[in-house]
């Protein structure tokens, strides 16, 4: 009995060991087999006990499961070496997002600065209200005609989903305002370094709301953002209190917005049937709600008369121009969305005042603004403010 269980333990071992030849895997018979040879040729010498033969055949089943664990070692560290090629391979596809996202957003803000410059100063035309209302209402047609063609997906709305997306669009609307107007007053230079503004108060909100803190960097360049506003508003020699104090409250409302928005794009999925909430959709909601609180903000204001009787609405090149803004307001709401969906708040305002630095180029150039030495280095240093927030936030 004993010598029959030294065999039966000798075969476990075998067949734990997963011994593999070069042609594929030995089996369970074959290895009992040769047990039993070498047990034969052994009686027949004399030279060895069971026992003996029992040690040295588990000290070979041990060194095959030694060699079995280097070779999985092995095949372990070029599994893993596998995967991290992989996971290089959708590194760079990954880190694309922001990029083109951010590259979008700003090719289309920019271009909305100036047809909106065009607009509201080239043509004089004084009603800001009414150019937001027109341009919300092309991004809104032109969203439910691509939905109704199926050519983008729409989140059906429903009340609940509008109650929550309600104060988002205040904001939204007091942006867009109080952008339009201080672009009606102040040269576009002016305006994109004032709205590095913007982004201080998001950092702040960011780091109340979000509990989210920057390095010595990103403090150091904002304070250097401060200085240029100050001096570019000392040394601006078309100084206007009245755009400056749009610009402040645009400021205000767009960090407000930024912020307020990551948060209710979370909410606002919880109150769909699908329970979830794309691109397309929030621009649907935030032009498609504007544009009720416009037809009232035209009305208490009066804009619907001067817009009547205006002269230059009577220009076809004009309804051109407003038109072109309208697409390209859908443009911006959509690369926005996209855009801080990617990224976050301070990240989507930095990029928004990045763009600054074209703009104010084409700004002063098409516009032949009055500029003096002081003015100039003004401007020059709120760019490289920009330029160094931009670094600090990379490095962190």
């Amino acid at each position: 009995m004993s010598s029959e269980f030294k065999v039966d333990v000798i075969s476990h071992d075998f067949e734990e060991s997963g011994l593999s030849s070069l042609n594929g895997e030995v089996t369970l018979a074959e290895r009992v087999n040769e047990v039993f040879e070498v047990l034969n040729v052994n009686r027949k010498q004399g030279n060895g006990s069971i026992s003996n033969i029992v040690t040295n055949t588990e000290r070979r089943a041990f060194s095959d499961k030694v060699s079995r664990g280097k070779r999985a070692a092995v095949d372990d560290s070029i599994n893993l070496q596998i995967d991290g090629d992989e996971k290089r391979e959708h590194g760079p596809a990954k880190k694309s997002g922001p990029l083109l996202s951010g590259t979008a957003y700003c090719i289309s803000s920019c271009s909305m600065i100036l047809l909106n410059k065009v607009v509201l100063s080239g043509y004089n035309f004084n009603a800001g209200i009414s150019l937001m209302f027109y341009q919300n209402l092309i991004s809104s047609l032109v969203v439910v005609l691509l939905g109704l063609c199926r050519v983008v997906s729409v989140e059906k709305l429903n009340w609940k989903l509008i109650r929550v997306w309600i104060p988002v669009n205040v904001i939204f609307i007091g942006m867009l305002v109080s952008g339009m107007y201080s672009l009606k007053y102040i040269n576009i230079a002016m305006v994109t370094i004032l709205k590095n503004m913007t982004n201080i108060l998001t950092a702040i909100g960011e780091l109340y709301i979000f509990r989210k803190h920057q390095n010595q960097k990103v403090w150091t360049a904002m304070f250097l953002m401060i200085i240029s506003a100050v001096s570019g508003g000392i040394t601006d020699l078309s100084f206007d209190p009245v755009g400056y104090a749009w610009q402040i409250m645009n400021c205000i409302l767009t960090a407000s917005y930024s912020l307020t928005l990551r948060r209710v794009m979370d909410e606002a999925k919880k109150s769909t049937r699908s329970g979830s909430l794309n691109e397309v959709s929030m621009v649907l909601l935030n032009n498609l709600l504007s544009l009720p609180f416009a037809i009232f903000l035209i009305i208490m204001f009066g804009e619907w008369e001067y817009v009547i009787n205006a002269d230059v609405t009577k220009s076809p090149m004009f309804w051109v121009v407003a038109t072109a803004s309208g697409f390209l307001g859908l443009a911006i709401s959509f690369t926005s969305m996209w855009f801080l969906q990617q990224t976050s708040p301070t990240t989507y305002s930095l990029v928004g005042s990045l763009n600054k630095i074209p703009i104010s180029i084409a700004g002063l150039v098409l516009f032949k603004v009055p500029l003096s030495l002081p003015n100039c280095f003004s401007i020059l240093f709120g760019l490289f403010a920009g330029v160094f927030f931009a670094r600090a936030k990379m490095s962190k």
